[in-house]
């Protein structure tokens, strides 16, 4: 593979996203060596920590490159099904096969023991949550307890690589130190430390894997060298050897808040497009033609663990980014503009029947972190309303959880309202026949624009001109 100082280019586009090549596997067999010093051709022992959605695709990618690759996991369900050569996490195409396949040759084991794990690998892979706290700050307790848990098994010649996104500055002054401490070892010197941001997306983190480039960077230059030559020799792609460990720490924030802050933008495209009596889809399409223009999609939000919690980071560490924080407030503030529309509607909510339909924070994937349908639900509570919900993705009991009643799909119900919270492919497929007192539908994700209403039923969408319900005539 390569190692290069500078991503190659990119392809360009005219909106919309890059659908960018996958990388064939360009690697020899490699021949196992103990200790691994970063010889090209040659394999040895990785652990990853944290074997979840991310952790469990990163540990089954080394393993299919010749490495020989311990799962470490407080849970023990999930040690236990990746020692019974079984993959956890499910919609990720071509893991459970690599799972099995990695585990049958005798390259991929599990285990809650992360000292032990540490101490018998060459490589530590730290892919464990950082979210919020309460305050919108980092909250690291997951990260602190790995690092404690691995670092008595830190040792000379060990590579420590953080995968999990970090406030700028973090792997050097906030888990380097530690690592020092418990292992009585010099960084960069004795052992390795780098940063190398996960790039995944659910659902095609195989695929990423082998398209995007990777990028490292270590808090020296041997770390660097080091930890390029690992992924150099499980991945596929180009690898990016960054100056510094917080040039790649701050690529990840750059990355996901310039998303956030294009969201906010076309969220504030889309109000103004309402007043206008203008589809913001049609000027954006017609916007994006312009090789230049890149402007992303309104909606009523933005959730997973990525987008609304990044950008927290970096202003944990410059409070005075102001379009970084208008723009989590923007986006935040979608919800507030749907509630909203519906008062202005119905004529307010205090016992009204509403139904949300999508509950994860997109389609297509089973996960609810930060999603919009969770204060969404609890506003519309506030204001009276009486909410049922359902997602094809969660059970009657998930549902129940985000505190709403579950409806069944195609149950005949009495609902005022319904407002999209996702754009599941089975939504389209809804019969307003269903709701006999329907009179909005609020399209969070604007897909249903084209479904049939009878001329009872009022239709508003994110940046779509409205249709206004018609009064039944009376005799």
């Amino acid at each position: 593979m390569t190692i290069v100082s500078r991503p190659s280019s990119v392809p360009s586009l005219l909106g919309g996203s890059i659908d960018l090549p996958v990388h064939a596997c360009g690697h020899e067999p490699a021949i196992e060596a103990s200790p691994w010093i970063g010889e090209p051709g040659t394999s040895g022992r990785v652990a990853v920590v944290g074997a979840g959605k991310m952790g469990l695709p990163l540990a089954a990618q080394f393993a299919s490159h010749g490495w020989r690759v311990t799962a470490v996991d407080v849970q023990q369900a999930v040690v236990d099904s990746i020692n019974a050569g079984e993959s956890h996490v499910g919609a990720e195409p071509g893991l459970a096969e690599l799972v099995r396949t990695a585990h049958a040759g005798g390259r991929l084991t599990a285990t809650t023991d992360g000292a032990a794990a540490a101490a018998a690998s060459d490589v530590v892979v730290l892919i464990v949550p950082v979210m919020l706290d309460d305050e919108q700050q980092p909250d690291y307790r997951s990260m602190d307890a790995a690092v404690a848990a691995i670092g008595p098994g830190v040792h000379s010649g060990s590579v420590v690589i953080f995968e999990t996104t970090l406030p700028v500055g973090d792997t050097r002054n906030r888990f380097t130190p530690q690592l020092e401490a418990m292992s009585g070892l010099r960084a960069d010197e004795d052992f390795f430390v780098a940063f190398s941001p996960e790039r995944l997306y659910s659902g095609a983190a195989l695929r990423n894997l082998a398209t995007y480039p990777k990028l490292v960077g270590g808090i020296g230059g041997a770390s660097t060298a080091r930890a390029a030559a690992f992924y150099d020799a499980v991945l596929d792609t180009e690898i990016v050897a960054m100056s510094t460990a917080e040039a790649a720490e701050f690529s990840k924030l750059a990355d996901t808040t310039y998303r956030d802050v294009n969201i906010a933008l076309a969220n504030e495209f889309a109000r103004y497009a309402e007043r206008a009596g203008v589809d913001i889809h049609e000027v954006i399409a017609a916007a994006n033609s312009q090789p230049y223009s890149h402007i992303h999609q309104p909606g009523l939000g933005v959730g997973g663990h990525c987008i609304p919690v990044y950008p927290h980071f970096l202003l944990s560490r410059a409070p005075e980014l102001e379009m970084v924080a208008l723009a989590r407030r923007t986006n935040d503030g979608q919800v507030g503009l749907a509630i909203k529309a519906l008062q202005h509607e119905l004529g307010g909510l205090v016992g009204v029947p509403i139904l949300v339909l999508g509950l994860t924070y997109r389609h297509g994937v089973n996960e609810l972190a930060y999603s919009r349908a969770l204060p969404l639900i609890e506003r519309l509570t506030h204001q009276g309303a009486v909410v049922s919900a359902y997602d094809p993705l969660l059970t009657a009991d998930e549902t129940s959880a985000c505190c709403a009643s579950t409806w069944t799909w195609g149950e005949t119900a009495p609902f005022r309202a319904i407002i999209t919270q996702t754009a599941d492919p089975l939504f389209p497929t809804l019969d307003p026949a269903w709701f006999p007192e329907l009179a909005v539908l609020f399209d969070g994700r604007d897909s249903l624009r084209d479904l049939p209403l009878p001329d009872s039923v009022a239709y508003r969408g994110i940046g779509l001109p409205g249709r206004a319900r018609v009064a039944a005539a009376t005799s």
